[in-house]
């Protein structure tokens, strides 16, 4: 029994009080460990939280960059260069008066080419956007674009649907007018690709729209619609006055529908607009797909030409208007297109509203276009005859210009015979054909 009871008595405690004491010790050592290891992990989760957000704004700061330098605009030196070439050189105290500040869409197209000469050389700021597509050859569009840079001209690279890049444009330069030119051109190539029409000329011009009606000041805004309106009218010659309602191709409904976009923001916006239907426009540093352009280079490279008839052997006709003519009628419509009457996108009072044919008034067959062409490159054609396919295209324009003559003062001075060999003597030098030749001296 006693030794039960001393193995009992050296179980116990020696000293009364000691177990709690030492239980206490190891809760307390035990809650250390836990707020120490606790700490630790809410220092290590700050750290990654860290972490993540410095990778996360790095990321974003990158991406953001690589945009920014990947873009073919903006910048301290692109906002100088758009300035440099906005800005109006005409002499203070000109009989012109004081110079225009234009943005011209489509700059290194071909009527954009030669409207932005035009301008810069009397005086009048220009600045050009294009967006270099592949619809044709975009070492033409290239080529004209170092013509404009050599003549002062500043060309975006860029399109018509960003609108962040046209709001850049009017907050670098208080454009006091827009000369809206970009468009999907060509009345066959609708039927391979629809969408690039529905892109480019009613998608592009409601984005140049919004951006000038919320441009301070509003620019007047003069563009480009087409000759191709009339479709199916049969009454001879077109006037403005005439049915536009009856399209014939999907290219003249989107133009179609260019005039009542602009109406409307004409009616809601304030907005001055000016519309013109060009007439076959035709001429040096002129469009591949024309037939004027690609029958000479079929015929110089032996290749025969297609030349299409219509309904019972009635030869095509066509109011073929020379690039000197269309500019002119351009900038009279520039010059003369009014105040826009909007402010931050409100309308403060009715802005004009006009639409002009711009033609030379004088239709000529396809077959004689050819004729003229052979007799200038000495060369005759080998042509195929057919009739006319139904792909939208129309047996004959011609123009009525009175309007245009009234309020424009337009007036063609060019004769297809005259406008043919400027551009033979342009596309033979271009392209190297018998350049210094006896023959290429005397066109």
């Amino acid at each position: 029994m006693r030794v039960l009871a001393e193995e009992e008595e050296d179980m116990l405690p020696s000293t009364p009080g000691k177990v709690k004491i030492e239980r206490a010790g190891a809760m307390t050592r035990q809650l250390h460990r836990c707020f120490a290891s606790t700490g630790t992990m809410f220092l290590w989760a700050l750290f990654l939280v860290a972490m993540t957000a410095t990778y996360l704004s790095f990321h974003s700061f990158v991406d953001t960059s690589s945009r920014y330098f990947a873009a073919s605009w903006g910048g301290l030196h692109w906002e100088r260069q758009i300035r440099a070439s906005a800005s109006p050189r005409r002499p203070p105290g000109s009989a012109e008066g004081a110079g225009l500040s234009v943005l011209v869409t489509g700059a290194a197209g071909f009527v954009g080419t030669h409207c932005s000469l035009a301008l810069r050389k009397r005086g009048d700021g220009v600045v050009g956007i294009d967006n270099f597509n592949k619809y044709y050859d975009p070492s033409l569009k290239k080529a004209r674009r170092a013509l404009l840079a050599s003549h002062g001209v500043f060309v975006v690279e860029g399109d018509i649907n960003d609108g962040r890049l046209l709001t850049k444009l009017f907050d670098v330069v208080p454009f006091t007018h827009v000369l809206h030119l970009a468009a999907q051109a060509g009345v066959r190539y609708a039927m391979e690709n629809p969408a690039s029409y529905v892109h480019s000329n009613i998608a592009g011009l409601v984005s140049l729209l919004e951006a000038c009606k919320e441009a301070d000041p509003q620019p007047a805004v003069v563009w480009a619609s087409s000759s191709s309106v009339y479709g199916l009218n049969d009454a001879v010659p077109f006037s403005e006055a005439h049915r536009t309602d009856r399209p014939a191709s999907l290219y003249a409904a989107t133009k179609k529908a260019g005039e009542e976009i602009t109406h409307t923001y004409n009616h809601i916006y304030g907005l001055s607009v000016t519309g013109l239907r060009f007439f076959t426009v035709y001429g040096p540093w002129g469009r591949p797909d024309m037939a004027y352009f690609s029958f000479t280079r079929n015929i110089l490279q032996g290749k025969p030409i297609t030349v299409y008839r219509g309904r019972d052997h009635v030869d095509l006709a066509r109011d073929f208007t020379y690039i000197d003519d269309i500019v002119r009628g351009c900038l009279a419509s520039l010059d003369t297109a009014g105040r826009s009457t909007g402010t931050g996108g409100r309308k403060r009072g009715p802005a004009p509203y006009r639409i002009f044919n711009l033609g030379n008034t004088a239709p000529v067959t396809v077959p004689t276009l050819v004729s003229i062409l052979e007799r200038y490159l000495r060369v005759n054609a080998k042509k195929n005859v057919v009739e006319m396919p139904g792909n939208g295209d129309v047996p004959f324009t011609h123009a009525n210009i009175s309007l245009a003559r009234e309020q424009l003062g337009y007036k063609p001075t060019t004769s297809l015979e005259m406008g043919l060999k400027k551009f033979v003597r342009w596309y033979l030098s271009y392209y190297g054909y018998n350049r210094g030749t006896q023959a290429f001296n005397n066109l």
